[in-house]
């Protein structure tokens, strides 16, 4: 790496530290061999389950010993377990899994565990005040905290959404959708960038619209283009704004908001005459233009010559991918 001193090694501390590296692997093949010769016997005791720790420790990406974790706890612990002692279980394995996530964060078989632990807390005594509202209500505060450290960590924002759609109905205070995108716009307002935040935005909004009348879905839609110009005009250069604007006009697009929208982002792209993202978006709405029934022969032959045009440029501003603007302008 460059700017960065190399430190000669003497043959005898290359060959310790190979044979360092080859007693650990050693001793990695020999714990897995065990877990899984344990797993093929089925055998569902402490024992096998404080084995699949060690493993878990080494390789927490190894999904086969978590369903092995998980046949353990449910074929052998649970039912030997009173309630309160399945919850205790359960609560330290949701202390297992947090630990590995703050190395991990990203480990798709952690996140998935630590579901599996919330759906089988057992149903505890009250309907109000049982087990599983207070492991929701400490999960939705975890998930706060989580995203406060990390508010792009996409992992994180799909398990929020998991909780949100899960909490029990006796959970306080209830979190409805007009709540989660006040999160997010929290979130996106303090980093325009956020990619994460806004494909949250796309399934909240999505799923609001299909409930609500077109002049309403209209109306908040207006709301959402006056939100992501302000991330496009502050930033031109980041690709998470676009592609929600994108998302935005292909959701039934009219002619009039296309054609507001456009000559917005041509406005832009005067500012920022070497954005590639805004051309992009500029080449990619006059095609769509063109495709409109409404379009006239002479407004279709202008969109696509525009397009052509801007898809020429790109070829120059974004040389990688010249090729791919080359295609797309062949046709046009």
């Amino acid at each position: 790496m460059h700017g960065v001193k190399r430190t000669r090694v003497s043959p005898e501390a290359a060959e310790a530290k190979r044979i360092k590296e080859q007693s650990k692997i050693q001793a990695y093949v020999a714990l897995q061999d065990d877990v899984l010769a344990s797993k093929r016997a089925k055998e569902y005791t402490v024992e096998a389950l404080g084995k699949t720790n060690q493993l878990l420790d080494l390789n927490p990406e190894f999904y086969t010993i978590w369903n092995y974790r998980r046949n353990i706890l449910t074929r052998g612990l649970f039912p030997e377990s009173t309630p309160e002692e399945i919850v205790g279980l359960l609560t330290g394995e949701l202390r297992m899994t947090m630990a590995y996530l703050r190395v991990h964060p990203k480990v798709y078989w952690i996140w998935t565990h630590r579901m599996w632990c919330l759906e089988n807390v057992p149903l505890g005594p009250g309907e109000s005040k049982g087990w599983r509202n207070e492991f929701w209500k400490t999960e939705f505060m975890i998930v706060e905290k989580l995203l406060d450290a990390d508010a792009r960590n996409f992992h994180a924002w799909s398990y929020r959404r998991y909780v949100v759609e899960s909490l029990p109905a006796s959970f306080s205070p209830a979190r409805s959708p007009a709540d989660e995108l006040k999160y997010t716009s929290k979130k996106i307002e303090s980093n325009f960038s956020n990619f994460s935040a806004w494909h949250y935005r796309t399934k909240l909004l999505g799923k609001s619209w299909a409930e609500i009348t077109p002049e309403e879905v209209a109306d908040e839609k207006d709301q959402e283009f006056e939100l992501v110009t302000q991330a496009l005009w502050t930033d031109p250069g980041d690709q998470s704004g676009w592609l929600y604007h994108r998302w935005l006009i292909g959701h039934n697009p009219s002619p009039q908001v296309l054609a507001r929208e456009l000559e917005s982002i041509q406005e832009l792209h005067k500012e920022e005459p070497d954005s590639k993202w805004c051309m992009n978006a500029l080449a990619h709405y006059h095609l769509l233009s063109a495709r409109l029934a409404s379009a006239s022969e002479t407004d279709v032959t202008k969109h696509r010559a525009e397009a052509k045009t801007i898809l020429e440029r790109l070829e120059v501003i974004d040389e990688d991918r010249k090729e791919r603007y080359r295609e797309l302008a062949s046709h046009y």
